[in-house]
């Protein structure tokens, strides 16, 4: 683990995942119903490719001999906005979800630049995205399933041609929670990126605008999402790519 306050960034590995989704309702999306709606109807002028669809919020989770245990409950995707959008106030729940650190033969990771068209413009991070109801299978939330499906969806690389590390990297961030899958390519940093390039130029509305090469958790400014330099500066301490 690493930070040196409650309040810093920690980086833990984890052996397993045990994920479910129950029936608990979420009382913020329904108390702040009418500013919620307002507030994704606005988003929607800026922004008409935004969908309202139905995506998966920790609200319950531990950790125990290497195993992190969660429950997700259901909401729309207008809820989840405007809690980000208002600051992610305390009311229940955490932002977790998968993300595919692409590791490249050459010891650099792929990290991309999100299009315009998303909620999260310009800024930099893996490919990940909030799970939704495609993600669960007989009451388990299966990142596995997730991970590989935003990793196809966002860069166009099959993880059937990757080698996954076992385990996760978690990266806590007060009420944000990556649980990040390393997987390893056969090709250079540029080869990759230049499969992945073609991947987008061929898209009608790819959900990211670049892709970029991290060699080190310096290498980008300030649109670079904090969990994503502090599992680079992780693994830049522990020496492991």
């Amino acid at each position: 683990m690493s930070g040196a306050s409650a309040n810093a960034i920690r980086v833990v590995p984890v052996e397993r995942l045990e994920l479910f989704l129950t029936s608990k309702p979420w009382a913020f999306a329904t108390e702040r119903r009418a500013d919620i709606d307002a507030h994704f109807t606005a988003l929607q002028r800026e922004k008409p490719a935004l969908w309202n669809g139905r995506v998966l919020m920790l609200h319950e989770q531990t950790v125990t001999n290497g195993v992190f245990r969660g429950e997700f409950l259901q909401t729309d995707y207008a809820s989840f906005a405007a809690w980000i959008g208002w600051g992610r106030p305390p009311v229940g729940v955490y932002d977790c979800f998968a993300a595919a650190a692409i590791l490249a033969a050459d010891g650099a990771y792929l990290v991309g630049v999100m299009s315009g068209a998303t909620l999260n413009a310009g800024q930099i991070y893996f490919p990940c995205g909030t799970p939704d109801a495609s993600d669960v299978v007989d009451g388990k939330v299966d990142f596995e399933f997730s991970v590989r499906r935003e990793l196809k969806e966002e860069t166009g690389l099959d993880a059937a041609e990757l080698v996954p590390d076992p385990g996760w990297t978690m990266v806590v961030d007060g009420t944000l929670i990556a649980q990040i899958k390393t997987f390893r390519a056969r090709q250079s940093a540029d080869e990759l990126r230049a499969k992945i390039l073609s991947f987008l130029s061929r898209q009608r509305q790819p959900e990211l605008a670049d892709i970029l090469i991290a060699r080190g958790a310096s290498d980008f400014g300030p649109k670079t999402r904090p969990f994503v330099r502090a599992f680079l500066a992780d693994r830049a301490l522990r020496k492991t790519p």
